[in-house]
């Protein structure tokens, strides 16, 4: 399966249940596997035949910013539905994760796959 990667991408948004996380922003690191929508990419050398990785990671952060979400795993399948719907990809596979939410862990989060219907 062929896919594009992004690694570590970092945004900010309100995300949480406590009454401190509805006012302080929080950093996410997020990894996705993005589906390629065809093969023509590999032949044409053209993005217009591919998934535009910059404007994925610009959405993301948008939609970071849109609003205040209450759990990492409504945020992380708005995240899926926009890029399978919006950008054509068959398939992602993304985890989103809080970094330092706990004490002694490095980060808590989700990991969700989803495909076309």
């Amino acid at each position: 399966m062929d896919a594009i990667i992004i690694r570590d991408l970092r945004v900010e948004a309100l995300i949480g249940i406590h009454r401190r996380e509805r006012h302080v922003m929080q950093t996410l690191s997020i990894d996705l596997d993005i589906g390629l929508p065809g093969g023509a990419v590999f032949a044409s050398d053209k993005v217009a035949d591919t998934i535009d990785y910059e404007q994925v990671a610009l959405r993301i952060r948008a939609l970071a910013a849109a609003q205040h979400y209450r759990l990492v795993e409504t945020f992380a399948d708005r995240v899926a539905s926009f890029i399978i719907g919006d950008f054509g990809a068959p398939w992602v596979k993304l985890s989103v994760a809080k970094i330092g939410i706990l004490p002694n862990a490095k980060f808590v989060g989700v990991t969700i796959e989803r495909g076309k219907r």
